[in-house]
């Protein structure tokens, strides 16, 4: 099967290709946090955070305002890529809420030259704004043993008049063709529809993501539904992302495709809990990296002798590798009075609604990058 002899023995470098972004979030016309924003941020904070190294290519203008693990590519002519996220008033009972997204400023493409020349063990196609050309892509196949992508790298396209985010078929995006030669491709369940899933699980593993619902994998063979773990959402950027960060990790760090699929659905779900970049706290860290060694030593003695067939059947304790993460998940929680969140540089109607500026890599600027007029939103992306 041709998606199983794409998964190598993965060695810990990576590259994770695609432009950061300043993300303004807004509520009912009021900007309620700005803060570091593109996938490239979300997974690489994943990927640091576990401990598996990585370079990242990336693109920003001489207005970035980051500190970040791993500098940019400074582009001294065009400014930072920027995107307006709007939330409507409206939400379910568990804090679920309707974005819509505007790409406003766009710093540039990554070019193909722009990438190292050097070999990686995986990559990560995870733009956001357009920055990643199909010969950019090509070329990561070319230097990596297996790419992962974020279908959003490769569908997205925006309106000429005020950058809505629109999707178009995978089809027609100018990459379809080279897709049998992609290893994982990930998309949320609003994404699936335009990537014909029964026709790309014959060629790579389909990772599809549906918040609260888990994810479900599909490969040429089968398919199989991951538990989710249960969370509050208070601001779902960057979920998908860091779903995928932590579904690589699984796998660099030697488990099945459905326990790396797990421990993805594990960052995705203590994403939506921040608002902005999340901050992971070091005893979850700690406690997440013993109970993934501990999974791994487990699983050594039955997959040894077993083909790549095995890799996509869940193993024997799957179920208490995700009691185990999500134990390790309530117990190594900060209790709610150890959280800081800076209300005092906060909009008064956030403070009202009752929602928390994360601290973290959020920056709100003595010269806000979101002068451009505010437009209300009728209807939802």
């Amino acid at each position: 099967m041709l998606v199983e002899q794409k998964q190598p023995n993965m060695g810990r470098r990576g590259l994770v290709v695609g432009n950061y972004c300043h993300d303004v979030l807004i509520r009912n016309d009021v900007v309620v946090g700005e803060t570091l924003g593109g996938a490239a941020s979300f997974v690489s904070n994943v990927l640091d955070g576990v401990s598996i190294r990585c370079d990242l290519v990336s693109k920003v203008g001489s207005d970035f305002a980051y500190s970040v693990a791993h500098p940019p590519i400074a582009v001294p002519t065009s400014p930072t890529t920027l995107f307006h996220a709007f939330f409507d008033s409206g939400s379910d009972g568990e804090g679920a809420c309707d974005r819509v997204l505007k790409r406003v400023r766009f710093c540039g493409a990554i070019e193909p030259s722009d990438l190292p020349e050097s070999r990686f063990n995986f990559g990560m196609a995870v733009g956001v704004a357009g920055e990643i050309l199909p010969e950019t892509l090509e070329r990561m196949l070319d230097i990596c043993e297996v790419v992962f992508v974020d279908i959003q790298a490769l569908i997205r396209v925006f309106d000429s008049s005020d950058g809505t985010v629109r999707l178009v078929g995978l089809k027609e995006s100018g990459f379809f063709h080279l897709l049998p030669r992609i290893g994982f491709l990930k998309a949320s369940a609003e994404e699936a529809p335009y990537v014909d899933v029964e026709e790309a699980r014959k060629w790579c593993c389909v990772l599809i993501t549906n918040g609260k619902e888990g994810c479900t994998l599909y490969w040429k063979d089968g398919e199989m539904q991951i538990s989710p773990f249960p969370t509050v959402q208070i601001d779902p950027t960057g979920a998908g992302d860091s779903f995928l960060g932590g579904f690589v990790a699984g796998l660099v760090q030697g488990l099945a495709v459905p326990d790396a699929a797990l421990l993805g659905n594990l960052f995705g779900s203590m994403t939506v809990g921040q608002i902005g970049l999340p901050k992971f706290e070091l005893r979850l860290l700690q406690r997440v990296k013993d109970e993934v060694q501990r999974r791994k030593m487990q699983s050594i003695s039955c997959c040894e002798d077993s083909n790549d067939d095995l890799k996509f059947v869940k193993p024997a304790g799957h179920q208490q590798f995700h009691s185990s993460l999500a134990a390790a998940k309530l117990t190594s929680a900060a209790p709610l009075q150890e959280c800081q969140w800076d209300l005092r540089n906060s909009p008064p109607r956030a403070i009202e609604q009752g929602i928390p500026q994360y601290t973290g890599q959020q920056k709100l600027l003595l010269n806000p990058v979101y002068e451009e007029p505010i437009q209300s939103v009728e209807g939802t992306q």
